[in-house]
């Protein structure tokens, strides 16, 4: 059967996320539809430790993953019989988390008879973007609704920032699952920059959600903090000098006795990073000859950076794509996506399937 026989059947794809602190299931119909997304998060759990404790995670994934799904399922009214395949996150991520989730979706695979679809986490969130609701701007700046407008859908090819916690990838997305990454981070990526700063000015953990907040009450230009570019590599990004310099501010001012305005300290270091990352993303858009730029990844919810990059958009006539703030984190929704485009193409895992912690972007 070819791809577009298979386009036109229904397919639905139960997919399973355990990659880090939140353990989610979802039901997602053709790629697109999503009939549940249920997220069991941990965040309470490891803020009282600053950051995800892999140990902790681990436990409280097999406390909850057989709930979770059993949820998924009820909210999508759907039993395992009416599931086509189980698509499952199998790397980059934590190494125990990451078997908890493979080890499920195996067995319920081996015994529902269903194929089984590994995923790589960060094709999950580009993928987040298929399944968007907002509805978006085209050519003549008209609102189109879902899917029942072309100028809403996004197809490959386009451009996407990837922006997480522990990725910052400029990739051209070729085609469904195809990927060439034209720029990365050299050190830090966008969001353990987030994170490690927000701990030092005393705002806590998720650095990424605290400092979007707090930034919303300062001024951008308090503080001139400096925008790393690497020579040579116009795409390539590098945060750790900029967080460096944040320290090095706090220090000082604290050895002084100068008083830390943290609004305006967190709305100038917000300021750096996404001038860093919108100029770069739109320039590579433009230089390869792109219409559509697409944000993806968890730091792709940060209120700034989705202001910047529709405004840098507009500016230069590209049609910006960006996930729901709920599917930007980590969920299962976006890996159901993947892995329905992976089942279009064959891809199909065995019962030896394993987690790959440093799964590298276009490995399978």
């Amino acid at each position: 059967m070819g791809r577009k026989a298979m386009e036109e059947k229904e397919v639905l794809i139960l997919a399973i996320e355990s990659s880090c602190d939140e353990t989610a299931a979802a039901v997602v119909r053709n790629g697109r539809e999503v009939l549940s997304n249920v997220i069991a998060s941990q965040i309470a759990l490891h803020t009282q430790f600053g950051g995800v404790v892999p140990e902790i995670a681990s436990r409280k994934h097999m406390e909850q993953i057989n709930q979770v799904i059993a949820s998924a399922l009820k909210e999508a009214k759907v039993t395992l019989a009416d599931i086509t395949a189980i698509g499952v996150t199998y790397g980059p991520g934590l190494v125990g988390a990451l078997l908890v989730g493979v080890a499920e979706a195996k067995a319920i695979a081996y015994a529902a008879k269903k194929p089984l679809v590994g995923v790589h986490h960060i094709e999950g969130h580009v993928a987040a973007n298929f399944i968007t609701r907002y509805p978006q701007k085209h050519a003549g700046d008209t609102l189109c609704q879902m899917t029942e407008c072309p100028g809403w859908r996004l197809e490959p090819p386009f451009v996407c920032l990837i922006v997480s916690g522990g990725h910052t990838h400029l990739v051209i997305v070729k085609d469904y699952g195809e990927f060439e990454i034209i720029g990365r981070t050299r050190d830090d990526a966008a969001g353990e920059a987030f994170d490690k700063v927000a701990r030092a000015v005393g705002l806590g953990y998720p650095g990424g959600p605290k400092i979007d907040q707090a930034a919303r009450g300062g001024n951008p230009h308090a503080v001139e903090f400096p925008r790393a570019k690497v020579a040579g590599s116009p795409y390539d990004f590098s945060f750790s000098g900029l967080k460096s310099a944040v320290l090095n501010h706090i220090n000082h001012a604290r050895m002084t006795g100068e008083e830390i305005c943290v609004p305006d300290l967190a709305a100038s270091f917000q300021n750096a990073v996404v001038e860093a990352l919108v100029g770069r993303s739109v320039q590579a858009a433009k230089e390869y000859g792109y219409d559509k730029l697409a944000i993806a990844g968890g730091v792709a919810s940060n209120s700034a950076l989705r202001a910047a990059m529709d405004r840098a958009c507009k500016e230069n006539g590209l049609r910006f794509h960006y996930p729901e703030p709920i599917f930007c984190t980590d969920n299962a929704a976006m890996i159901g996506a993947a892995a329905y485009y992976e089942y279009l193409k064959g891809t199909r895992h065995g019962w030896d399937l394993n987690a790959v912690p440093s799964l590298k972007l276009g490995e399978h």
